[in-house]
């Protein structure tokens, strides 16, 4: 009987049945993306970077209604930051949050930001970085086969080691302290009479844990999560250094995309970064209770005491930055 009642369908009405089933059927699903794009960061999960770059990717998925899609592998699972820069150079991966520390080698007019006590404080730093001067800055990786995003907070740098406090330039003298992989930071240290230790960052935990190295020098947030405190108790807020951090793209992504797309990546990078900043500002606070809560011994250096390092590390502006020292002036008399 079912048989004979469907033979009595007009087959125009039984292709409108299936289409509309069919219709039905494909709203359920995902809108498949027209790029799977990654992003590498070399910091763990819930670190405020990674956060930043989580964020970047939600945003980019929900404003171009999935078109574009951004898979995030953090905890360096893509190698560290100077690989990575690497690989996107030659398009192996599409964007990154990396240290100006991992591309000033190639590209030397970003020492100017990264100069040992150029900024007053955090709101100084950001009022450079968030105007002309750091657009400047964004026009300095056009030759470098990336192309800049936005700034991300990375706090300010400071000195720790297991061996003593540091209070005066003097008792630098002697300590092997870790630095990033780059001139300036060798040269800053050793003008401090310490030696330098070039090393990844991963490395840094089991060189302090065998004594390989007294110490090194970062920010609260990464002083604290990667358990440095355990074995580095001595901590010096002289903040010596504020390295900006930088949103990448790979420029053979960046072109593949079109202008309507750029800019839409542009508007959440920079959306990513007023997240990642916010974080930053409270999990630099955390990370420094929970420090102290586990007997960190912290050394607060005076303004006298800020000027006798200052003073040490002078001389590395004349070798890295001769050639923009309008750009410093310009810096140091933004009020």
């Amino acid at each position: 009987m079912k048989r004979k009642m469907l033979g009595l369908i007009p087959l125009g009405v039984l292709v409108a049945i299936v289409a509309v089933c069919f219709i039905m059927k494909e709203r359920g699903k995902e809108p498949e993306p027209e790029y799977v794009f990654t992003y590498a960061e070399n910091q763990s999960e819930g670190y405020p970077t990674t956060l930043g770059a989580y964020r970047f990717a939600e945003l980019v998925e929900e404003k171009t209604n999935g078109r574009i899609k951004i898979v995030v592998k953090a905890g360096g699972e893509l190698g560290d930051e100077q690989s990575v820069i690497a690989q996107m150079q030659f398009g192996g991966i599409d964007f990154t949050r990396a240290s100006l520390s991992s591309v000033a080698d190639e590209i030397p007019k970003l020492n100017v930001l990264q100069m040992p006590f150029l900024y007053r404080d955090s709101a100084h730093m950001w009022k450079i970085l968030d105007g002309e001067v750091g657009e400047e800055f964004f026009q300095a990786f056009e030759d470098s086969d990336l192309v800049a995003l936005s700034w991300y907070d990375a706090g300010a740098r400071n000195f720790y080691n297991s061996v003593r406090p540091i209070r005066v330039v003097s008792d630098m003298k002697g300590l092997n302290i870790r630095v990033q992989e780059y001139s300036l930071m060798v040269d800053v240290v050793e003008a401090l009479g310490a030696n330098a230790a070039p090393m990844v960052y991963s490395d840094v935990y089991s060189a302090l844990e065998k004594g390989v190295i007294d110490g090194a020098e970062n920010n609260w947030p990464s002083y604290e999560s990667m358990g440095h405190y355990e074995i580095a108790k001595f901590f010096t807020v002289d903040e010596h250094t504020r390295v900006p951090e930088v949103q990448l793209c790979a420029q053979t992504t960046w072109e593949k995309l079109s202008r309507e797309d750029q800019l839409i990546l542009q508007e959440c990078a920079r959306e990513s970064a007023a997240y990642e900043r916010q974080l930053w500002t409270e999990r630099e606070k955390k990370s420094r209770e929970i420090a102290i809560s586990k007997g960190v011994q912290v050394t607060e250096l005076t303004r006298e005491q800020r000027m006798e390092f200052q003073e040490a590390v002078s001389g590395v502006y004349e070798i890295y930055c001769k050639d923009y020292l309008d750009i410093i002036e310009k810096i140091k008399e933004t009020e």
